[in-house]
């Protein structure tokens, strides 16, 4: 890894072995792209790459009189001078201009990376990455504006954030601030979103780009389960297993947007960050906006390598703390066992049960707080209702710890019912716009996170609970989006802001529990996936897939997320059938060989399942702990489609190859076709490998395959729905 200054040509490059990333200061002092890509040597001057010749009915610089931004690629653009495309940031000044001319001033270069104000984002150390921060001015304005960039030394990976100073005496409003812009040279690209909705979360979308833009965003509150805040842009050509493609992903949890546009002189422009719409900064003398921050990754290998860069950095970047590459504890949840009709003799029942089939944490869901007996009250009274547990939550958790079992519990802490003593006694803690009426959402409202005071006593409710009880396990969840954003302490002029700072609370909040407590495993949740984002990761090392635990369905939702997430941060779970999303019956041993592949645990009561399946369940867990760690953080690869066809595949390898887990599913049986043979991943062609007593060499398996009937003891049942399996193979000594 190296960051190169090129000071008679004005030229950056940034490489590593894998990638090279090239910047150059314009003709006209803003910054231009080069080139992003595979790794090239490096040259004193590549200006030639920049196209300095003026066409008819193009806007041209005045001093040269021949450069455009519009013909050539800028990294950080601005609209109102000779650049037509969409912008990066916009700034309104206190003449009423939005026109700026941020010009390149000095730079500094330096190991390691620094560390993002109140926003998470990814770390390394001297030894990991090097950084490129760029300082930039607008004399006219009287701004700032440094560009930071970090290239990882193991990693195809830049990251990129913003940060706008205003050192003039006069208010500037800053109305859209993106992460990153990437121009691309050619137009030849496919777009791929990860699109939903509640309980159908990440599902691939894959469309052409052509002349003008396409675009995904939330004005939900959060990154939501209809788009997720993570793009790839490949090659029509790019499949999993080969072809070049680009990942952009922002660590951000709240309103975003990405952005591809082509304009018609060939130019591909890549654009993410904070949705600009209803978001506004004002900035007096001095003070600065930081934007979150955005990871671009590259490969020439297909979409497997590009997912694993990103569960690689993530595990070793991002996730911090005592659960930073450590295996999962099996769990078990009683929601989808009790709902909120519990008392502490039948959690306690549940929880034998399952210590003794091996699970390792129990983890009490939502009804254990207030007057919590359904949906519509008790959020935010977080005191332990003393008809369901008579000793508190102290006495329930030292009870299941005497089973030889941790103990966690469920909260919703940015939610208030209106029915509870939190909001008879502060309704104005709760987002409304004044002389409206407050829309709901499952009976509940949302706290203003963006007022210190609200933050600061959930906090306090919350750590009395953790103080006074042995807790090793959070359960974050956040069940509606948010509307009528009004801050009531502010100005109206500051309005635009909330969306922004309800974030940056919800990150304060996590912050100073993660700080207290460091031992807790936080997972988070948002109505299942509606806040499955790399900000989130950096607070809670992994997140609850999706409120639907059909195991069909899951494997959807499971193999879309795993083109930018990695499989340690996946909650997925065994529960009971008939489904209650779907009413679908899968047999238990299929549900395992889909939650396999996450943190893995059950939401069930132990005690009605047959004994046959008690003894399987026995069987699994054991499975998981010997494997778990494999499954977790082995290198994951995706094998087949289950939106192409009627089954998926995948399989997780270790870093050796000299073990590998495989699972396969039949979705759809399928009448009157043959087995077929299946493709393997990951393997080193050298090593013999055993599966089922058969011996195959790694080129053989992943060449030429495995059949289908071998997977299978007794034959592949082609006229079986939902049938799978989970294979090991181990190379021989």
């Amino acid at each position: 890894m190296n960051i190169i200054w090129h000071s008679k040509s004005k030229q950056f490059h940034l490489y590593n072995a894998k990638i090279s990333y090239i910047i150059c200061v314009t003709p006209v002092g803003d910054l231009g792209n080069i080139y992003f890509g595979k790794c090239i040597r490096d040259k004193e001057d590549m200006s030639y790459v920049v196209n300095r010749f003026g066409l008819s009915n193009v806007a041209v610089d005045a001093d040269t009189e021949s450069y455009s931004m519009e013909l050539n690629r800028q990294e950080y653009p601005s609209f109102g001078t000779t650049d037509f495309g969409t912008q990066a940031f916009e700034t309104e000044q206190s003449n009423g201009s939005r026109v700026n001319s941020f010009v390149y001033k000095d730079h500094r270069i330096f190991a390691g990376k620094t560390a993002l104000t109140g926003l998470p984002a990814t770390y390394a150390d001297d030894k990991e990455a090097m950084t490129l921060e760029m300082q930039l001015e607008d004399e006219v304005a009287k701004m700032s504006l440094t560009l930071s960039y970090t290239i990882f030394e193991d990693h195809p990976v830049i990251t990129r954030h913003a940060v706008f100073t205003n050192n003039g005496a006069s208010k500037v409003m800053l109305t859209k601030a993106l992460s990153a812009c990437l121009d691309l040279p050619d137009q030849d690209y496919e777009w791929m979103q990860f699109s939903g909705a509640w309980a159908r979360e990440r599902i691939p979308v894959t469309r052409k780009i052509t002349a003008g833009s396409v675009s995904i965003e939330s004005k939900r509150g959060a990154s939501s389960a209809n788009q997720n805040p993570f793009i790839i842009i490949k090659r029509p050509n790019t499949d999993d297993h080969g072809g070049e493609a680009i990942g952009v992903s922002l660590v951000y949890s709240g309103n975003f947007i990405a952005q591809a546009e082509c304009d018609t002189f060939g130019r591909t422009r890549i654009l993410m960050g904070i949705n600009p719409d209803r978001f506004s900064w004002p900035l007096e003398k001095g003070e600065t906006f930081e934007t979150p921050e955005a990871v671009i990754a590259y490969t020439a290998e297909g979409l497997n390598s590009l997912s694993q860069t990103y569960h690689e950095l993530y595990n070793n970047n991002l996730v911090r703390g005592k659960w930073k590459n450590t295996p999962r504890p099996i769990l078990i949840n009683n929601w989808e066992a009790t709902f909120m009709n519990f008392d502490e003799e039948k959690i306690l029942k549940i929880a034998k049960k399952a210590k003794e089939a091996g699970v390792e944490l129990f983890v009490l869901d939502d009804g254990w707080f207030g007057e919590r007996d359904d949906d519509f009250a008790g959020l935010g009274d977080w005191i332990e209702n003393p008809k369901k547990l008579p000793q508190g939550m102290a006495g329930l958790a030292r009870k299941v710890n005497a089973l030889g079992m941790k103990f966690g519990f469920w909260i919703e802490p940015e939610m208030v019912n209106p029915n509870s003593n939190l909001y008879r006694r502060h309704p104005d803690w709760a987002l409304g716009t004044p002389g409206r009426k407050s829309s709901l959402g499952r009976h509940q409202l949302v706290l203003d996170f963006s007022r210190e005071e609200v933050v600061d006593h959930i906090y306090g409710m919350l750590s009395k609970v953790l103080s006074d009880a042995p807790i090793s396990y959070i359960k974050w969840d956040m069940n509606r989006s948010l509307t009528e954003v009004y801050n009531i302490d502010i100005t109206p002029q500051e309005q635009g802001t909330v969306y922004h700072k309800y974030v940056m609370g919800v990150y304060r909040l996590y912050e100073k529990l993660r700080n207290d407590y460091p031992d807790i495993l936080f997972e988070s949740c948002s109505s299942g996936g509606n806040r499955f984002d790399a900000g989130m990761l950096y607070y809670a090392p992994q997140a609850w897939c999706s409120d639907n635990t059909d195991a069909i369905d899951r494997i959807r939702i499971q193999y879309g997320t795993s083109f930018g997430y990695p499989i340690s941060s996946i909650g997925a779970h065994v529960s009971a059938v008939p489904n209650q999303q779907t009413g679908r019956n899968v047999s238990i041993s299929t549900r395992a060989n889909v939650a396999y592949f996450g943190t893995f645990g059950y939401e069930l009561d132990l005690n009605h399942v047959s004994e046959e399946e008690f003894e399987e369940v026995k069987l699994q867990i054991e499975f998981m702990k010997e494997n778990r760690e494999l499954f977790q953080f082995g290198r994951f690869y995706r094998l087949r489609s289950p939106f192409d066809t009627d089954q998926c595949a995948w399989i997780v390898v270790s870093s050796d190859r000299r073990k590998a887990i495989l699972g396969f599913y039949c979705l759809r049986a399928n009448v009157n076709s043959l087995p077929g043979f299946l493709k393997l991943a990951g393997l080193s062609e050298e090593k013999l490998y055993v599966i089922e007593d058969k011996e195959y060499y790694g080129d053989e398996l992943m060449n030429l395959g495995v059949t289908l009937k071998t997977l299978f003891e007794g034959g592949f049942a082609l006229a079986n729905d939902f049938i799978s399996c989970v294979k090991v193979i181990e190379a021989k000594e």
